[in-house]
């Protein structure tokens, strides 16, 4: 069978999305880039927030809407959503052949064999969530120059606003071994830059009653020949203690980047998020970090319009942003998610107003993100090559500053070929907001 695989979402969805995408290639099947040549189509959804939700059933649609060239065609639904409204895809869904949950990855081969059989009606699979591989043999569905490796499935954590913990589960952490013997795998395939993503990759091995264990994860990454960057998705502020950032400085293939998703400043609305720690712990681990590694690039995610957050408490928030001074910053305005307790409070705001706050919030950024570009101008990087870029025919490159999908690229011309998954010293001569411009000068031996 040709079967065409969208993935949404976040990098650990597309991780799953690699795993069983293998598992589908070993039962004899092929995979096609173009959805109008597939017989099977596989939508792997996000649930997280609304917008994403959107994005997923307007994928979810358009798959159907296939059937009207192949009426053979089957549509299978899988990931967060399917995990999260299983009962009203298939109420509500009724062209969708199959629904299935994520505890039923593993079974996909099985399922689009029955599906395949005369007669089969709607199937929905629904296995326990603690049956979600964390690993396993999978394909690399990025460029083959980086990866994600998935350390860790569900969280703990519980923040008021949030569906993971319903939709993923509690805390898993992937043994040391498994995620080292993955990683060495990835290099053998020619992977010269590991992202480790996580819900909370900080919190890695407090399910098995070892905090810190992130620690000793990196130390053994950091030996495996043919990797050169390490970069760690996330890092919580109350958990970055002075263990974590020794290990940031000791291993040298760890690159100075850390995305704090912090969400607020003010004591009371992250008391109210059920965020551990308030403000005196945030600003201390920006200190720390940045004392101890005085060139790290520090991102962070923010919500405006929290239930209840009043305007001196969002004035607070914009002062907070223009003294610290991240160097990469995403506002959203609050999304109410069913069944979490935040969607319970009382004091909901307008969504125009948290999309006004969201907004000025991110114009602030504009300004300290093109300050900081700007002072790049004349340095020299090492850089990663991505490749060129089809609309401009430039190359892409990045630094270690940059995470992919992420971040913005240094952009080169294109009159003295690079090679992608190379490395080079690049000269910056110009910069805008989020993107700079430069030179390469010379490859980076290996």
């Amino acid at each position: 069978m040709n079967i065409a695989i969208i993935s949404l979402g976040c990098p650990k969805n597309q991780v799953d999305a690699d795993v069983f995408c293998h598992a589908l290639i070993k039962a004899g099947h092929q995979t096609v880039a173009d959805p109008g040549q597939a017989d099977i189509i596989i939508v792997n959804t996000c649930g997280f927030i609304q917008s994403a939700k959107e994005e997923a059933i307007e994928n979810i649609l358009m798959a159907c809407q296939y059937k009207q060239q192949n009426p053979n065609l089957k549509v299978i639904v899988t990931g967060c959503l399917a995990e999260r409204y299983k009962t009203q895809i298939v109420s509500e869904m009724p062209e969708v052949d199959a629904v299935v949950g994520i505890g039923s990855n593993a079974a996909l081969p099985a399922i689009v064999e029955r599906l395949t059989a005369n007669g089969a009606g709607q199937v929905e699979s629904y296995g326990p969530k603690c049956d979600m591989e964390l690993g396993g043999a999978r394909v690399i569905s990025t460029p083959r120059h980086y990866a994600y490796l998935k350390i860790a499935e569900g969280c703990n954590n519980r923040c008021h606003y949030c569906a993971i913990p319903l939709i993923r589960g509690p805390l898993r952490s992937r043994p040391i071994d498994d995620c080292v013997a993955e990683a060495r795998w990835l290099a053998g395939e020619g992977v010269k830059e590991l992202i480790l993503v996580a819900q909370d990759p900080t919190a890695y091995g407090e399910d098995w009653g070892k905090p810190g264990a992130v620690c000793e994860l990196l130390d053994k990454l950091n030996t495996i020949e043919g990797i050169r960057w390490i970069r760690v998705l996330y890092a919580y502020p109350e958990r970055i203690s002075d263990e974590f950032i020794a290990a940031l400085v000791r291993n040298n293939k760890v690159v100075p980047y850390l995305d704090l998703p912090i969400q607020h400043c003010d004591d009371e609305v992250l008391k109210n998020m059920n965020r551990r720690g308030g403000r005196k712990e945030i600003e201390d681990a920006i200190r720390r970090l940045r004392a101890a590694i005085p060139n790290i690039t520090l991102r962070t995610t923010l919500i405006a319009g929290f239930p209840g957050e009043t305007e001196e408490q969002y004035s607070e928030l914009c002062d907070f942003v223009k003294t610290v001074k991240f160097d990469r910053l995403g506002c959203f305005a609050y999304s109410a998610e069913e069944n979490t307790v935040a969607a319970k409070m009382d004091n909901q705001i307008d969504e125009e107003v948290k999309q006004r706050r969201a907004d000025h919030i991110m114009e602030l950024q504009a300004e300290i993100s093109a300050e900081k570009e700007a002072k790049k101008v004349g340095k020299t990087y090492e850089c990663i090559c991505d490749g060129v870029d089809d609309e401009t025919g430039m190359y892409l490159l990045r630094s270690a500053a940059d995470c992919p999908e992420i971040d913005g690229s240094i952009m080169t011309p294109a009159d003295t070929p690079l090679e992608a998954g190379a490395f080079y010293n690049v000269t910056i001569t110009d910069a805008d907001t989020y993107d700079l411009y430069g030179y390469a000068e010379s490859k980076v031996e290996e």
